[in-house]
């Protein structure tokens, strides 16, 4: 499955709205230095879809704020 992601890093919320369609917003509160906000991004799609943090990957988009993933 492919999910389309725009992230909102330095949040002072962590939250994920769902559009539909496989599409997403997502709220982090941490940085983006040092890929700490793809990993909080990773831990909390792992937690809200019931799958494995390992088998989500960032396809394209790490240094971006639009970011396509998938989850095998």
């Amino acid at each position: 499955m492919i999910i389309h992601v725009k992230v909102k890093p330095n949040s002072s919320k962590q939250e994920i709205e769902n559009f539909g369609e496989g599409r997403y917003l997502i709220y982090l509160k941490s940085i983006p230095e040092n890929d700490k906000a793809n990993i909080e991004l990773i831990k909390l799609l792992s937690k809200e879809l019931g799958v494995p943090s390992s088998s989500i990957k960032i396809k394209f988009g790490k240094t971006s704020h639009n970011k396509l993933i998938e989850i095998r």
